[in-house]
């Protein structure tokens, strides 16, 4: 395995720097949007448990049959694209819509069906590669996928910015209206000024926002790793209460590493978030938080008890030979009948 915290091979999908007109080509939406499938996609791989399926009525063997690129679809956007795109078929006016964010902190509400832009905004400058420890991005913005909270109509997102052209690096969680692209109030996070954890403080330059953004009740969980670990980072997991920014819980790994920083993020079952971490450094074979699956309480709160994480027992030979339990999140599944039926899937 070729680990990076920015490479661009992972467990979930091959992921590209793609423009939209390309991710959306391939269906005749035009035809396809009149049957009234009802299929939102508001965040990574569709279902909080990450098992990325879709189930949509229009998609039938025979309208497959005739699927060809829709000419009149234009949805261009600046900027490279990482996370993945997500969908509401309630859109800004009434109409479908795709959310799409870039690496230069751009982020659009396309029409779905002709890609017209809805609204667009930039979100603050994002931060040259030149001014990074080390990066494949360049830019580097908005990486990780976001998520959408239809009952709020709110899109939450990590930005990494700079406020000052490049010295100076930034963190904000960010809620921007659905409808309109307005920052919401009470918004954005700054994860720097807010996040701590038993003496760890969070330090934006170092830590890059790779996973998937996850909701949990009504938190809102935002995980963190390195940049190709050229920097002694922590792997964080940020929880914001989508109803009141001001109040963030935070965890960290406490030895160095344990990045949480798979494409797929954070999973849930609808109670617990889970997430995958990597490999740790000089943890003097204690085990500090790297190379497992956790299950979190809501906060985050970490208990600490075997109960609630699973690491290999041969998790200092893999942190040796920088090889991650984390390459792939968790992905939650239930097989009727099996005992136990719960069961979390994780690859390393």
């Amino acid at each position: 395995m070729v680990e990076g915290r920015s490479n661009l091979i992972d467990c979930g999908p091959l992921k590209a720097l793609l423009s939209i007109s390309s991710l959306v080509a391939a269906g005749l939406w035009s035809a396809i949007l009149p049957t009234n499938a009802q299929v939102n996609v508001t965040q990574f791989h569709n279902h909080a448990s990450r098992d990325g399926l879709y189930v949509d009525s229009a998609f039938t063997p025979g309208a497959a049959a005739n699927l060809t690129r829709d000419l009149n679809f234009d949805g261009t956007i600046v900027g490279d694209v990482y996370a993945q795109p997500l969908y509401v078929d309630n859109g800004p006016g009434g109409r479908p819509a795709i959310i799409a964010v870039t690496e230069s902190n751009n982020v659009y509400a396309l029409d779905a069906v002709n890609g017209s832009i809805s609204w667009q905004g930039n979100v603050g400058p994002p931060v040259p590669a030149d001014d990074l420890n080390c990066s494949k991005f360049d830019p580097m913005g908005i990486t990780g996928t976001p998520i959408i909270d239809l009952a709020s109509r709110a899109l939450f997102l990590d930005a990494m910015t700079t406020p000052d052209g490049g010295p100076t690096k930034k963190h904000y969680i960010i809620s921007l209206n659905v409808d309109t692209g307005a920052i919401n109030p009470g918004w954005p996070v700054d994860v720097e000024a807010t996040a701590s954890y038993n003496g760890i403080t969070f330090t934006a330059a170092i830590q890059q926002q790779r996973p998937a953004l996850g909701i949990v009740g009504n938190i809102l969980y935002v995980g963190y790793g390195s940049m190709m670990d050229c920097s002694l980072y922590h792997g964080w997991l940020v929880g914001v209460p989508i109803n009141n920014p001001a109040s963030v819980t935070a965890w960290a790994a406490s030895a160095n590493g344990g990045a949480i920083w798979s494409t797929s993020g954070v999973a849930s079952d609808g109670t617990n978030p889970f997430v995958g971490t990597g490999n740790t450094f000089s943890t003097g074979g204690i085990w500090s938080g790297g190379e497992a699956v956790i299950r979190f309480q809501p906060g985050p709160i970490f208990s600490g008890s075997t109960s609630d994480y699973w690491a290999p027992t041969n998790w200092t030979t893999l942190d040796s030979g920088d090889q991650d339990v984390g390459s792939c999140g968790p992905l939650l599944v239930d097989v009727p009948g099996a005992t136990p039926s719960s069961l979390v899937v994780a690859l390393g």
